[in-house]
């Protein structure tokens, strides 16, 4: 993409697990206490549903665009129902939408994200967060991580904007900013974040390698795929005021 292009950017929609937050470190112990929650205790249904879902109960690897690496809460508990849980969907979405607001207790972040956001809010960037997870953890997650005051919009699967890989996400930041799809950048690890950015006809769509995607499954959904958010601030030249 041209450096002209790149000026064009005035906003950046930012995932949040395996893009803000390590995912790896922040998320395979609740993996592990969801699919036990959804077992009710019961070992080895848990290691079949983890294994249904996207990831391998004994090394952790989790599969790029599964149902654990991109789906959102209600998603994953139709999953592990279909998977053999015997608990009903609508009582395991409320357990694990519980569960993912204590792990941003837990969670751990990429980098300084207080200093991080900072910096792009004063070189003029508008700013936000969309994710699969409920807006209740992403503002806990932003709070714990001293960013809060410096982003202008928080989106979760609950938030009223539908869910990934549909548009709706990308177009509330813009209807909250005032910016058009075609000045805003779609930060994410997986595929459902950058066919969101797509679909919503975003101008740039940027894959990074913190969490579940690797660079070839990222490769041909992305403008660029980065080893991790900092350096975003290299890519990005200063702001144009909107």
């Amino acid at each position: 993409m041209a450096a002209g292009e790149l000026g064009a950017i005035a906003g950046i929609l930012f995932d949040k697990d395996g893009t803000l937050l390590d995912y790896d470190q922040s998320w395979l112990p609740v993996n592990r206490e969801l699919a036990s929650i959804a077992a009710r205790g019961d070992e080895a249904l848990a290691g079949h549903l983890l294994l249904t879902c996207g990831m391998d109960p004994v090394s952790g690897h989790i599969v790029p665009d599964s149902l654990l690496a991109a789906g959102n809460t209600r998603q994953i508990s139709e999953g592990l129902v279909a998977a053999g849980s015997k608990m009903d969907v609508a009582e395991l979405t409320e357990k694990l939408d519980a569960l993912f607001a204590h792990a941003a207790d837990f969670s751990v972040p990429v980098t300084d994200l207080a200093g991080f956001f900072r910096r792009l809010h004063g070189r003029g960037y508008k700013l936000g967060v969309a994710s699969s997870d409920n807006e209740r953890s992403i503002r806990q997650t932003a709070r714990r991580f001293g960013f809060l005051d410096y982003i202008d919009y928080i989106a979760g699967y609950d938030s009223g904007f539908g869910t990934k890989p549909e548009p709706g996400m990308v177009l509330g930041f813009c209807e909250a900013t005032g910016l058009r799809p075609a000045q805003v950048a779609v930060v994410g690890d997986n595929n459902h974040d950058l066919h969101m950015g797509h679909n919503a006809g975003a101008g740039l769509t940027i894959g990074v390698l913190t969490g579940t995607g690797s660079r070839e499954s990222l490769a041909a959904a992305s403008n660029y795929c980065l080893n991790d958010i900092t350096e975003l601030e290299s890519l990005l030249p200063v702001a144009q005021p909107v």
